[in-house]
């Protein structure tokens, strides 16, 4: 029975990790979410010039790159680069934090083939409607037409992330 029990929490504890970032447990419902092979939803999110250039008005991430803040969601999908999509909260998730390390990292490989966005649910919370994202941190990977190729729930690793980025290009 032991056995079971640590199975049955392995399974649950990723799950209430997630909610912990995003919101109740009750109110996390991982199947409402933005699933592949839909359109992404064109929504306006914030960038550097609609803030003034002041990054500390766009996101509550502690070293943010700004070329992540450049484009509004609209924007990046009308540019037809494929599109990699994070919503992550630092402030109030650690995992958030590390996801976006990762991200800038990939990031300079990539930079030049996709547009990276991060978008900080304090600052744009229509487009976590949109997205039907009820936690994060949270990856959309959007071809060059604007439809979701990618999607995953919670912190990824590395290679993970970056198969998801050359499943697009």
């Amino acid at each position: 029975m032991a056995g079971a029990a640590a199975r049955a929490w392995v399974l649950v504890c990723p799950v209430l990790m997630l909610g912990a970032c995003g919101g109740s447990q009750q109110s996390l419902n991982l199947s409402m979410s933005l699933k592949t092979g839909e359109a992404a939803p064109r929504v306006h999110t914030k960038t550097l010039a609609d803030v003034g250039g002041d990054v500390s008005r766009i996101t509550t991430y502690r070293q943010p790159d700004e070329r992540m803040y450049e484009y509004s969601v609209d924007q990046a999908i009308a540019t037809g680069k494929p599109v990699l999509l994070e919503f992550a909260t630092p402030a109030h998730c650690t995992p958030c934090d590390r996801q976006l390390q990762m991200i800038k990292s990939l990031m300079q490989k990539y930079q030049t083939r996709m547009i990276f966005v991060h978008l900080d649910q304090y600052v744009d919370p229509e487009a976590y409607k949109a997205y039907q994202v009820p936690g994060d941190p949270w990856t959309f990977v959007i071809d060059s037409r604007g439809v979701v190729r990618y999607e995953q729930a919670g912190s990824m690793l590395y290679n993970e992330l970056e198969s998801a980025i050359q499943s697009v290009l």
